[in-house]
């Protein structure tokens, strides 16, 4: 092996022992309150879901999402695995819900505590309980996992009591085209005594400049005919 080889295999080991090297907790949260100040969301997006539910309400459901800003174009390809002839088509003004703004809890409203390292890929994440400073909540998160790569929240695990309703359950987020998108989640609850279950998938992303606005415009019915007289 000449020098020049053995220099880039030791340069390889010190970089992928770098890359496992544990930070200090209290570091990582200061580069996730950072990284959460300066996290963009996606002003125009399109993508698919799955959306699986098991219990008082069994669905099935595949959709395609068409989003500028509040403005939403829902269409419904498939139910019960079975595509449509005809999509379902809906129209929605809402800001989206599943987005890491509204599940990344921050140190306002929760205590981190540090509980460990989980290994993803070559690089480590970090784990840490999350308790509500408000304890009177219904729905809380109780633990999140920080991307070791870019410092905001891959996974999310949250629970909920009330009533009618107990249950948990977790999102998870990853990287497309330089936005922090949701990935999957996932919840189990006990409704009014009953199991249920609940699954979304997402995928196919894609970020235009722009779309035209008939996107979100309903198409005008078509006029009613008449039958002339006898």
């Amino acid at each position: 092996m000449t020098l020049r080889a053995a220099r880039a295999v030791l340069m390889f080991w010190l970089l992928l022992g770098a890359g496992s090297q544990s930070l200090d907790s209290q570091y990582v949260l200061q580069r996730y309150a950072s990284a959460l100040e300066s996290a963009l969301a996606p002003k125009v997006v399109v993508y698919a879901y799955t959306v699986s539910q098991v219990g008082p309400s069994n669905i099935e459901e595949r959709h395609q999402i068409y989003r500028s800003g509040n403005d939403v174009r829902d269409e419904t390809l498939s139910v019960d695995g079975i595509a449509l002839t005809h999509k379902i088509v809906q129209f929605f003004h809402r800001p989206e819900r599943y987005t890491v703004e509204r599940f990344a809890p921050r140190s306002d409203a929760y205590e981190l505590l540090f509980v460990g390292t989980a290994r993803d890929g070559r690089h480590l994440d970090y784990v840490y309980e999350a308790t509500p400073l408000d304890h009177t909540a219904g729905a809380a998160i109780d633990r999140v996992t920080i991307d070791g790569a870019n410092f905001l929240p891959r996974v999310v695990h949250f629970h909920s009591g009330g009533l009618d309703v107990t249950g948990s359950g977790e999102i998870q987020f990853g990287s497309f085209g330089g936005y922090w998108m949701p990935v999957s989640a996932s919840a189990q609850a006990v409704v009014k005594g009953k199991p249920a279950r609940e699954r979304i998938v997402w995928s196919e992303y894609a970020f235009p400049a722009s779309l035209p606005p008939s996107t979100f415009q309903p198409p005008k019915p078509l006029p009613e005919s008449t039958t002339p007289p006898l």
